[in-house]
């Protein structure tokens, strides 16, 4: 995601039937509220107590083709070797990144404001203290202007996700949200890990296994995970039990036990940015794949879709999916995971 993007009009996407949409909206509203309201603030989940590295599962070393071609980013695939490595079961949330607040007296991003010298040509409202909030409209025309249901919310961080109104009480099993690049990173550091490379992260979420084949189906979304269901970004029918956000380990975890590999919240990796995975950062302009133009704000890729994917317009519940993220831009679905290159368990398993 750009700010660019949430300033203009993006090309592409398919136009709805309004009158459609509003009806299908208020006849499903009630239920929508009432589900929210249900759903649990946390999930029982194997966190690997038992293991040398508590709260992380080992992923053995490997070859895989990376990348697919539902989208043209993910392609081409491309032969990469991984060696093994620890990664946290579920994404970082609340109360672990909390715990990290309190030790250091770090201040995110979100909490500061843009930098800008990084934007000078930002609006004076868009370097506010603030993060980029995903707010579910009554009705949209067409999908390609983003501003209609992702607003810039002055004040919204990771302990007021949705804004100065909105509070983590009660949420500390939640991944945490809001977080620029250098946050991520801070915690990764504080913990004496990092953040997963593009490779890892992807040869994790295909539970180390060279066969898989992400681009099969792609339209299908996964049953054991978070994503949306109905028609973006105004119906969400909740059939995996959620509106929004969900707990961490709430679905059934991969081969290796990590759990919401898929949907949830998309995650920071440690590689930078480029629109095809035979070109580099310098190759594109904006993720464009403008060859010969260097992107004014780096980019890193992000994986493994949200809770906002859905079959009409982001097909980015699937290990191969990959997009680009500006470095300074917190927004309400992307979190982030540690890994930590160590020795496997003796016995070789997760």
């Amino acid at each position: 995601m750009t700010r660019t993007a949430m300033l203009g009009w993006l090309a592409g996407g398919a136009a709805l039937v309004s009158l459609l949409l509003a009806a299908l909206w208020f006849g499903s509203a009630w239920s929508t509220a009432q589900m929210a309201a249900r759903a649990p603030l946390s999930c029982p989940h194997e966190n690997g107590a038992d293991s040398s590295h508590p709260g992380m599962a080992y992923v053995p070393a490997g070859e895989y083709r990376m990348g697919g071609m539902a989208y043209p980013e993910e392609g081409p695939p491309t032969s990469v070797v991984v060696s093994g490595f620890w990664m946290d079961r579920t994404e970082v949330t609340n109360d672990e990144f909390a715990e990290f607040v309190a030790a250091t007296r770090y201040v995110t991003r979100a909490e500061r404001g843009a930098d800008p010298r990084m934007h000078p040509d930002l609006p004076p409202k868009m370097r506010m203290p603030g993060a980029v909030v995903f707010i579910m409209p009554n009705d949209v025309n067409g999908l390609g202007d983003i501003s209609q249901w992702w607003q810039f919310v002055p004040g919204a961080n990771w302990r007021h996700p949705g804004g100065p109104d909105t509070d983590i009480k009660g949420r500390g099993s939640f991944p945490v949200m809001n977080l620029a690049y250098e946050d991520a990173l801070a915690y990764a550091d504080w913990k004496g890990r990092s953040l997963p490379t593009e490779e890892q992260w992807e040869w994790a979420a295909r539970a180390a296994d060279p066969e898989s084949h992400p681009d099969q189906h792609p339209s299908r979304q996964p049953v054991e995970a978070n994503t949306w269901q109905g028609i973006f970004p105004v119906i969400n029918k909740a059939d995996d039990g959620f509106i929004g956000l969900a707990p961490v380990g709430c679905y059934k975890p991969n081969a290796l036990g990590l759990y919401d590999m898929i949907g949830n919240a998309w995650e920071w990796t440690s590689s930078r940015y480029a629109s095809r995975h035979d070109y580099t950062p310098a190759d594109d302009f904006n993720g464009g794949g403008a060859r010969g133009d260097a992107a004014p704000v780096a980019r890193y890729v992000i994986k493994g879709g949200s809770y906002l994917c859905a079959p009409n317009y982001c097909m980015r519940y699937r290990a191969a999916a990959r997009q680009p993220q500006e470095v300074d831009l917190p927004t309400s679905h992307l979190g982030f995971r540690t890994v930590m290159n160590a020795p496997g368990p003796a016995g070789g398993g997760s």
